[in-house]
């Protein structure tokens, strides 16, 4: 594979695994730490290393293992091939179902961002703030 595929493959992995993590704190509350998916994986036999998993995350290595794909699918309860984008495979229905909330959580950071750093900013610029990320979450 080539370098530019290889950056595509761990971007897109990057991507699969960030969603799962949205959709666990959109489920929990809670954003899944490295200590616990690591404790999790270690329990069945898979080593996970803080920096696998952040280059894993970031997108800035492509893993090709099957075992830690299986792992990592246990721990979110996915299917492994969802999560090593095996050809064919599908998004889960509980993680589609969980996509607008995810987006509208996002959206709704970034209008709580946008009011705390632009400060005295106007009722009407705040509105259109709004609106625009309303109509970005309805276009993805």
């Amino acid at each position: 594979m080539a370098d530019v595929e290889n950056r595509q493959a761990a971007e897109n992995l990057a991507n699969r695994l960030r969603l799962l993590i949205d959709v666990a704190i959109a489920e929990t509350g809670a954003e899944p730490t490295y200590s616990q998916i690591a404790a999790f994986l270690s329990e069945r036999g898979t080593k996970l290393s803080r920096s696998r998993w952040t280059y894993m995350v970031n997108g800035h290595r492509w893993v090709q293992d099957r075992r830690l794909y299986e792992g990592l699918a246990a721990y979110f309860d996915v299917d492994a091939e969802f999560l090593a984008g095996d050809d064919g495979a599908v998004t889960p229905e509980r993680v589609s179902a969980q996509l607008d909330l995810v987006r509208s959580m996002r959206a709704a950071r970034v209008k709580a961002y946008a009011a705390r750093t632009l400060g005295d900013i106007s009722p009407d610029a705040l509105h259109a703030i709004s609106r625009y990320l309303d109509e970005e979450i309805t276009r993805s």
